[in-house]
C-alpha cells in the first residue's frame, strides 16, 4: 500500500474516533434566553442581549431600545413563551442543585483557581477575586458546575475563563443572588434562585443570566451565548492515555509506525 495513502486513512479514523458530539443543552427553552428575570429586567446605559429577553411571572422590562439597550431576540414578559423558558430554567436549577459535588470549596476564593470539570460545592457564599481559569481538558461537551448555597459576589475586573478548547457547559447555581463587579469578564450560566445584578462594564461570554423569582439589572453590560473557540490561554496538548480506548491507542501506534518506516525510506 502506498503509504502517504495508508497514513492518510489512519488520520482520518483517528480523526473521526475523537470527534466528540454536541453537549445537549440542561436548559430546556431557556437556552433561547440571554436574560430572564422573574419579576423585572431593568437596563441603564448600552447594553446588548445577543438572545431573547423573558420576564415572568412579572412583566416589566425597561431601558430596551435601539438606542440604548439592544435585544437581538425577542423580548418576551409575562405571555406563554416566557413561563416556559422560566419552567425550563427552574427545572434546571433544581437538576444542577441535586448533583452530587466532586469537590467542596467552602471558604475558598476562586480567584486564582485552575479547574478540571466537576462539581464544586459552596455550603454558603462564594466570591471571584481576581481570574478563575476553567480547563476542559480538550473535551467541548466538559461540565463545570457551581453550587452556591447563598450568593456569589465578584470584585471589580475579576474573570472566568476557560483554557484548552470550548467550555460551553459552565453553570452556576446560586441559592440566593449573584452581584457581578464592574467590568468583571464573565463567562457560564448563571442560575439564580433570586436576582441577578450586573454593574457597569460587566460582560457575559458563553452563558446567560437567569433569574427565577426576583429582577435581572444590567448597566451597560453584553450577554452573549456565544462561545470564543479561540483559546484564552496557551493550550497544552496531553500525552495519549487509556482514555482514548484500545481503538484509539490503536490508531496512535500505527501512526507512530507509518512514521517511523517514512524516516528510514519506505
Amino acid at each position: 500500500m502506498n503509504y502517504k495513502y495508508a497514513i492518510l486513512l489512519g488520520i482520518v479514523a483517528f480523526s473521526s474516533f475523537q470527534a466528540p458530539a454536541k453537549a445537549a443543552s440542561l436548559l430546556g427553552t431557556a437556552d433561547n434566553f440571554g436574560v430572564l428575570g422573574g419579576s423585572t429586567v431593568t437596563n441603564t446605559g448600552k447594553s446588548l442581549i445577543t438572545q431573547s429577553l423573558g420576564v415572568n411571572a412579572g412583566s416589566s422590562a425597561t431601558g430596551f431600545s435601539p438606542a440604548v439597550g439592544v435585544v437581538n431576540g425577542g423580548i418576551f414578559t409575562s405571555d406563554a413563551v416566557a413561563a416556559q423558558a422560566q419552567l425550563d430554567n427552574a427545572s434546571a436549577y433544581n437538576y444542577l442543585a441535586a448533583l452530587s459535588p466532586t469537590k467542596e470549596l467552602t471558604g475558598l476564593d476562586l480567584g486564582g483557581m485552575t479547574l478540571t470539570p466537576g462539581v464544586y460545592s459552596f455550603s454558603s457564599s462564594a466570591q471571584l477575586t481576581g481570574k478563575l481559569t476553567l480547563d476542559n481538558l480538550g473535551d467541548p461537551n466538559a461540565l463545570f458546575v457551581f453550587q452556591i448555597a447563598s450568593t456569589l459576589t465578584t470584585a471589580s475586573y475579576s474573570s472566568v475563563v476557560t483554557t484548552n478548547g470550548e467550555a460551553a457547559n459552565v453553570f452556576f447555581q446560586i441559592g440566593s443572588s449573584a452581584t457581578l463587579g464592574t467590568y468583571t469578564q464573565f463567562k457560564g450560566n448563571i442560575l439564580a434562585l433570586t436576582s441577578i445584578t450586573l454593574t457597569t462594564g460587566v460582560n457575559i461570554e458563553c452563558g446567560r443570566a437567569l433569574a427565577q423569582n426576583g429582577a435581572v439589572t444590567m448597566d451597560t453590560n453584553k450577554v452573549s451565548s456565544t462561545c470564543d473557540t479561540k483559546p484564552q490561554e496557551t493550550a497544552v496538548v496531553p500525552e495519549p492515555d487509556s482514555s482514548l480506548g484500545v481503538l484509539g491507542s490503536g490508531m496512535v501506534g500505527l501512526l507512530f509506525a507509518f512514521s517511523k518506516r517514512f524516516r528510514k525510506g519506505w
